[in-house]
């Protein structure tokens, strides 16, 4: 697959594109979906499902926005079995060979993420709900607020990996994608507004959980989807973290945008911005601002970015503390793989960064070159 193809699905008019489409004429089904779960009616989403299934010649015929809509809306069937106790797919088998297919057009997992459960999901009266109460909407259009806008700022967070940290323009930009990053405290905020912990522990995280599909375990939508993380791997993570961190992040590479997989590929490996500004300092502070008059800007912007971050993932475990309380939760980690002892880590990790971005205190070295003889 190209990146064109990510660039279709992922922009605005593509997204809009998917939502009006119902390849599967899923719409009644889909309404009658919130009964059956209310009822755990798994005979019933059994037999909606077996009516979805396309065949293999008619997925043929369908054009890439299609597959992605024929995927969100057998992943909410699925999901909803699953919820009830059984593996969906040995209930469904002809459904095997269409998810691998669908997933090998999309360039995607054989199965819904978060995308599917959110931005290409449509609004209004065609919903794809699991429960049909309005905290799910609410918590639906938390995530959907947020995608437009990381979906620049990742584009931003690219310039700026190949940019100069003295450049005048990195404040700039680095300001930008602040910008778009801050929408992410608008949505947890909205979360906190309209969604209990209570509601999401009790009734909507079992719609959640992971899948098999063709031998391979498969996360289902998932906040930790929503590719935060991948800012933090341009910005500091990529030599930054630490291994729990890292092998949260590997896993969940897979479930993102193609582009977005290609440009976490691009920062494995590399120098992060925050590394590339301390070694920028070196152990002349003063005489790196004098060469370099740009470089305190781009230090101060990136301070301000990082603080926004670190706003964001401190309501955000503040939420997971509550949500998986041992005496509410019903799992004992979210629905992407991550713990609250990981989110903590993780607001730890970004605090650390944060102090690197600070202005170097000379080197002793230094301080003795500069002293009068």
């Amino acid at each position: 697959m190209t990146r064109t193809l990510e660039i279709e699905l992922g922009s605005s008019i593509r997204t809009a594109v998917i939502r009006e489409l119902d390849p599967l004429a899923a719409d009644a089904l889909c309404l009658g979906m919130r009964r059956h779960n209310e009822h755990a009616d798994v005979p019933a989403l059994v037999t909606a499902v077996r009516g979805l299934v396309p065949s293999l010649d008619e997925v043929a015929g369908y054009s890439v926005e299609a597959c992605v809509a024929a995927m969100r809306d057998l992943g909410m069937f699925l999901g909803s079995i699953k919820r009830h106790g059984p593996e969906p797919v040995p209930l469904v088998p002809e459904v095997l060979p269409v998810l691998l297919e669908l997933g090998r057009r999309t360039d995607m997992v054989p199965r819904d993420t978060v995308h599917h459960y959110t931005t290409w999901n449509p609004t209004g009266g065609r919903q794809r709900m699991y429960t049909g109460d309005i905290q799910e909407a609410y918590l639906q259009e938390s995530v959907r607020m947020v995608f437009p806008h990381l979906r620049e700022g990742l584009e931003l967070a690219e310039r700026l990996s190949d940019s100069d940290v003295a450049d005048p323009k990195f404040a700039v930009l680095t300001d930008e994608l602040t910008a778009h990053v801050e929408t992410m405290v608008s949505s947890i905020d909205m979360v906190v507004a309209n969604v209990s912990p209570e509601f999401f522990a009790r009734d909507l995280r079992a719609y959640f959980e992971e899948i098999t599909v063709g031998g391979r375990v498969l996360l289902g939508p998932a906040a930790a989807q929503v590719p935060l993380w991948l800012i933090d791997q341009a910005i500091w993570a990529a030599d930054n973290s630490e291994p729990e961190y890292e092998e949260f992040l590997r896993d969940s590479v897979p479930y993102s945008l193609p582009r977005w997989r290609e440009l976490y590929d691009n920062w494995t490996g590399i120098p992060s911005v925050v590394t590339r500004l301390v070694e920028a300092y070196g152990d002349d502070p003063d005489g790196a601002e004098r060469r370099m008059p740009g470089l305190r800007p781009s230090a101060e912007a990136l301070a301000r970015l990082l603080r926004v971050i670190i706003v964001f993932r401190g309501r955000h475990l503040g939420i997971a503390r509550k949500a998986y309380d041992a005496d509410l939760r019903l799992y004992p980690v979210g629905s992407g793989g991550a713990s609250v002892d990981l989110l903590r880590q993780i607001v730890d990790l970004t605090r650390a960064t944060a102090q690197l971005t600070r202005r170097p205190a000379p080197s002793a070295a230094a301080r003795a070159e500069r002293r009068p003889a």
